[in-house]
């Protein structure tokens, strides 16, 4: 019986191993089965051979300053061997110290990962699961496969890792890898998020900020610096333990990091950067108008602009202090908000949002109390000031007359005029600048409020077109539109320079005598006549074109149209690129058709680089994410720059061709340029004057006082401005081109010129320079009051004893035989405003 057990025992036993077998037989055949199955239909993981990730796009200043970028996904693509080795080391020590080791699958690891998912299972059903992914398998899985977490996806992972492992190298995969991954505020891969959590390069990394940017791709929500900053701390200390364990830095280095606090920095964040809003916007719609979408958020393309910060935040500086000078002109708006109540009014003014792009220093406040000095004003971090009477001067009622021009209500005698218990206001530091004749206590403020008046500037070099400066309105924040490209108003007097180098370039001087008179012309089938008027309502004579330019004559300026013909007027107009379709009426002759700022300063740079048509551009150069230049806006070859036989030592200058068709004789353009300094020292444009300093201006005030302009320029810099309502509407009596615009472009100037060399604007050849007379344009001799050196084209030049008065006359007398001869004298205008009155139409 014990044998025929022993037997029986042995006899299943041997079938036991037999079934055991088979059954390993079938389930390897199952196995490889369904491991062909869920792998017959994997991509080609060479694609990774040739791919090219979706990079950002840069914008960087012409001083080279980073002022925007342009990403679906924010990357910066960075070869390996650039990627800084205490990088790698934090990333290796992290996710993966063997991958330098192993074939691309960790089988220890993935065993020791599902120990560690089965522990955490069985404490929370809904824990995470632990792979243990080697850094291969999770290039695989970024690039190829869904992130979930299913057997046959696994599977499929482990599968196509090996294959990489066979097909690249592992510097390769490992590069990849550090480029590709999402690890949290808009970064994906290690150089973006070195930028976006340190505003750092990657060499520009301490240790304990490469520990921190390893600790992320487990979940970067989950150690954001600031909600989750324990966790944070928590994990970077983790990897720096890895590391000093690893043996890539000394634990004294290790610990020393641990102690560091975990900071941030903000991106794109600042001055300039807010300065920059309106350009770099421009900027991205032309990249877009140009290469397409895919390529500006996802090309990787490196766009070099013309920007220069310095006199962009100069720009906007002048531009805000001119508009909120204009605004407080005008009188209070009112208040921000209304309290109801004072019951636990910090926290409630706490809780009111300040208007966006406020100035620095400005701030909320609420009004406590009043008395006839002064109103007690309180902060949300329950800190008191007040606001003194005279501080509240300009504090007047705005109101509109009857054909809308601005008013203000009567003088303020006490703060109560203008406030109520619980306004909710904009206050700022008063400082002695703002008050020199009264005392200004440390807890004394001053009222603001946002300017409702909008406009723009524009800054260029005028020989290249390169736009140096450019804001498009108060702010960008609350208004995208931008009014140096896409307002588009009448210039008014600005573009008189153009009608008077018409006449020059048809046979006229700037001593040619043109009668300052009344002048009644033809109007249309709606208005019977025209009649234009100067801006302070009388008539001069007999003026000189220099004279009538200087101090913007608008009669003087349309009879000389109208003897020339409006051919002229029309042709420049339109040559040099202010507008497309000139109507030959007029009007036209003192800017009555419409056109943009950038257009209108790009004319006045031909006028100042000597007759050139320039194209105001904002890109410089745009780069291909392989380094390729695309696009160059300076097109023209460098004669002399390559240097044969290396780099010898040479004294001859690389020459480079002009830019820019040649629209205007260059004398002409010059004698423009050269009366237009005149406007500085005595005419419409004083505003520049006390800059010392070789300038030109011109103003420009449309009728009505609807729109404000100046056009400034030295030798080599180009500024215009624009001041006016986006719905137009009247900026008030006496509010002229040279009371509020010019202020504008003297503030720019006096900041952007620093930099400068003061030198004289420069005399083409061509130009014969001869002592005149500036009131009668008769030839005189240098050093009698009064005269000056006056441009001429050879030959044109007046001899003593001619005089053009008979003739001037003769072709000037006003057809319905107007006397003039009451007009005040020729200096009698001497004023710094014009209005450039359209005329009246009866």
């Amino acid at each position: 019986m014990k044998l025929l057990s022993w037997k029986n025992a042995l006899r299943a036993l041997i079938w036991g191993a037999g079934a055991a077998v088979v059954l390993g037989v079938v389930a390897s055949i199952a196995i490889a089965v369904y491991v062909v199955r869920v792998t017959e239909d994997l991509p080609d993981y060479q694609q990774l051979a040739e791919y090219e990730p979706p990079i950002m796009s840069r914008v960087h200043a012409g001083d080279g300053r980073l002022i925007q970028e342009y990403a679906i996904e924010h990357r910066v693509f960075v070869p390996i061997e650039n990627i800084p080795p205490l990088v790698i080391d934090a990333y290796l020590s992290a996710e993966d110290k063997n991958f330098y080791n192993h074939g691309g699958v960790d089988y220890l690891g993935m065993i020791r990962g599902g120990i560690r998912s089965v522990i955490a299972r069985l404490r929370n059903p809904n824990a995470a699961l632990q792979s243990g992914s080697t850094i291969t398998q999770q290039v695989a899985k970024n690039f190829l496969f869904s992130s979930d977490q299913r057997i046959d996806r696994k599977i499929r992972e482990i599968v196509i890792s090996r294959r990489m492992e066979r097909a690249f190298t592992k510097d390769q995969i490992l590069e990849l890898y550090l480029n590709e991954i999402y690890l949290g505020n808009r970064a994906y891969g290690i150089a973006a998020a070195a930028l976006n959590y340190f505003d750092k390069s990657l060499d520009e990394l301490e240790l304990h900020e490469a520990a921190y940017l390893a600790a992320l791709p487990k979940g970067p929500s989950n150690y954001h610096p600031t909600r989750n900053t324990e966790a944070a701390i928590g994990r970077r200390n983790w990897v720096l333990s890895r590391m000093i364990a690893n043996g890539v830095i000394s634990r004294e280095e290790g610990e020393a990091a641990m102690q560091m606090p975990l900071e941030t920095a903000e991106r794109l964040d600042g001055d300039e950067y807010l300065a920059a809003e309106y350009f770099v916007e421009q900027v991205r719609r032309e990249v877009f108008n140009r290469y397409g979408q895919d390529q500006l958020y996802e090309g990787g393309l490196s766009i070099r602009t013309t920007l220069d910060t310095r006199m962009q935040l100069a720009a906007r500086a002048a531009l805000r202090d001119g508009l909120e000078t204009y605004d407080r002109r005008h009188g209070y708006r009112g208040p921000v908000a209304q309290m109801e109540s004072f019951d636990a009014w910090p926290d409630q003014l706490a809780e009111i949002d300040p208007p966006a792009d406020l100035d620095e220093g400005w701030r909320l406040a609420v009004v406590l109390e009043m008395t006839e000095s002064d109103a007690l004003i309180g902060f949300a971090d329950r800190t008191r000031g007040r606001i003194p009477l005279y501080a509240l001067a300009w504090a007047r009622e705005p109101r509109r007359d009857e054909d809308g021009f601005p008013r203000t209500g009567g003088a303020i005698g006490r703060p109560s005029d203008v406030f109520e218990l619980g306004d909710v206001v904009i206050v700022e530091d008063l400082v002695a600048e703002d008050a020199p004749e009264q005392t200004v206590e440390d807890d004394h403020y001053g009222l603001r409020q946002l300017p409702d008046v909008n406009g723009g500037i524009v800054a260029i070099d005028p020989f290249t077109g390169r736009v140096l400066a450019m804001v498009g309105g108060y702010s960008f924040q609350h208004s995208q539109f931008n009014r140096a490209v896409q307002a588009r108003r009448q210039p008014g007097s600005s573009f008189k320079p153009f009608v008077y180098a018409a006449a020059l370039e048809n046979d006229y001087t700037p001593v040619s005598i043109i009668l300052d008179a009344p002048f009644v012309a033809s109007g249309d089938a709606e208005m019977r006549f025209y009649r234009p008027q100067n801006y302070s309502e009388v008539f001069y004579g007999p003026s000189t074109l220099r004279r009538g330019l200087e101090l913007s004559r608008n009669v003087m300026t349309v009879r000389l149209a109208q003897d020339m013909g409006m051919a002229p007027v029309v042709d420049i107009g339109e040559r040099t690129g202010i507008y497309d379709d000139l109507q030959p009426t007029l009007a036209m002759s003192l800017g009555a058709g419409e056109t943009t700022l950038m257009r209108l300063i790009g004319a006045y740079g031909a006028l100042v680089n000597g007759g050139r048509l320039i194209e105001p551009a904002l890109i410089d150069r745009v780069q291909a994410r392989s380094g390729e230049t695309i696009y160059i806006h300076d097109q023209r070859d460098c004669v002399g720059c390559d240097v044969p036989g290396g780099y010898e030592f040479s004294l001859n200058e690389p020459q480079l061709p002009e830019l820019g068709e040649q629209i205007i004789d260059p004398v002409t353009s010059y004698q423009i340029v050269h009366m237009l300094e005149g406007a500085v020292q005595r005419g419409t444009a004083t505003a520049l004057r006390s800059l010392g300093r070789p300038l030109g201006g011109k103003t420009g005030t449309t009728n009505d006082f609807h729109d404000a302009w100046f056009v400034g320029f030295s030798p080599d810099l180009v500024v215009g401005v624009y001041v006016g309502f986006d719905t137009p509407r009247p900026l008030g009596s006496g509010e002229a081109g040279g009371r509020v615009a010019a202020p504008v472009a003297a503030d720019f100037l006096g900041a952007a010129l620093e930099t400068y060399s003061v030198s004289p604007f420069r005399v083409p050849d061509g130009v014969s320079l001869a002592p005149i007379d500036r009131e009668t344009g008769e030839p005189s001799v240098i050093g009698r009051p009064g005269v000056i050196l006056e441009a001429f084209k050879p030959g044109t030049e007046p001899q003593r004893g001619q005089t053009n008065a008979e003739e001037t006359l003769s072709f000037g007398a006003n057809a319905l035989g107007v006397d003039f001869s009451s007009g005040a004298p020729n200096d009698a205008d001497d004023d710094d405003d014009d209005e450039d009155t359209l005329g009246g139409l009866y």
